[in-house]
C-alpha cells in the first residue's frame, strides 16, 4: 500500500512539471520566423549628427565691392597710389594722374612756404647771436670793439647798439618774434605737402568721374508771381 502511495505521489509531481512547462513561453524563435530588427543606437546617433551638419548654412564670404568698369576705364588712377607718390614726391601724383600743369602749383606753394622758413630761422639766428652779444657787454664780459660784435649782422648794430646804447629788451622781443615765425612758417609748408597728397587723391577718385554735355547751367528771371519781385535765378537744367 505505501508502494502505491509513493507511486501516485511521483506521478502528481511529474504531471504538475509538465503542466508549468507547457505554460513558460519559448524563447528560442521557431525555424522560418522573423525576428524584429534592433535599432543601432551608435548608428542613429552619427546619422542625426550627419543632419545637423547638413543643415548648418556654411558662412559666406563678405561681398567685396570692385569697381571693375571703372579699372577697365583707361582713365582710370588708383587712388592709394596717387596719394603714396604725392606724400613721397611732391608732383609725382600729379604727374601719375596726368595733371602735370599741376605741378609747378605744387613746387610754387611749397618753394614760397619753405623760403619763408628759411628766411625766419636766419634771421632768428641773427638776433639770437646779438642778444647774446649785448648781454655778454652789459654784464662786462665783452666790449663794442671786440671780435664778437664784429659778428654781430651789420643792418642790427646801429638801431639796436650804437644809436641809442643797448637795446637788450628789443633785441630779445624780436628774437622771440622770429622763433614764433619759424614755427608758424615750418607748419604752413607741412600743410603745402598735404594739400599736395590731397590734391593728387582727390584726381584719382574723380579720374573716371564723367560730367555729362547734357548739363546746362544758366542765370535766368525767375518766375513772375504775385507780388511782382524783381530777381534772378540759377537754373540746372538736365536733357
Amino acid at each position: 500500500m505505501q508502494f502505491v502511495y509513493k507511486i501516485l505521489l511521483l506521478l502528481l509531481f511529474a504531471g504538475s512539471g509538465m503542466y508549468v512547462g507547457a505554460q513558460s513561453v519559448d524563447t528560442i524563435p521557431a525555424k522560418g520566423a522573423v525576428l524584429p530588427e534592433k535599432k543601432d543606437s551608435v548608428t542613429h546617433k552619427t546619422d542625426s549628427a550627419t543632419v545637423k551638419k547638413a543643415a548648418v548654412k556654411p558662412k559666406r564670404k563678405k561681398d567685396v565691392y570692385i569697381d571693375s568698369v571703372a579699372r577697365k576705364d583707361p582713365r582710370y588712377r588708383n587712388p592709394g597710389k596717387a596719394a603714396f607718390r604725392s606724400a613721397v614726391l611732391p608732383g609725382w601724383g600729379q604727374v601719375y594722374n596726368k595733371r602735370i600743369w599741376k605741378v609747378p602749383i605744387v613746387y610754387a606753394g611749397l618753394g614760397v612756404t619753405a623760403g619763408i622758413f628759411v628766411d625766419n630761422l636766419i634771421w632768428y639766428k641773427r638776433f639770437r647771436y646779438a642778444v647774446k652779444v649785448a648781454y655778454n657787454i652789459q654784464a662786462g664780459t665783452d666790449s663794442l670793439t671786440g671780435p664778437n660784435f664784429a659778428k654781430v649782422y651789420k643792418d642790427l648794430k646801429d638801431p639796436f647798439f650804437l644809436r641809442n646804447g643797448i637795446n637788450l629788451s628789443g633785441l630779445q622781443s624780436n628774437r622771440s618774434q622770429f622763433r614764433q615765425n619759424v614755427d608758424y612758417s615750418a607748419v604752413f609748408f607741412l600743410i603745402a605737402w598735404a594739400l599736395n597728397v590731397v590734391d593728387a587723391t582727390v584726381d584719382a577718385h574723380l579720374s573716371t568721374f564723367d560730367i555729362s554735355p547734357k548739363l546746362a547751367l544758366r542765370i535766368e528771371p525767375p518766375p513772375v508771381d504775385v507780388y511782382n519781385k524783381a530777381g534772378f535765378a540759377v537754373v540746372l537744367q538736365l536733357k
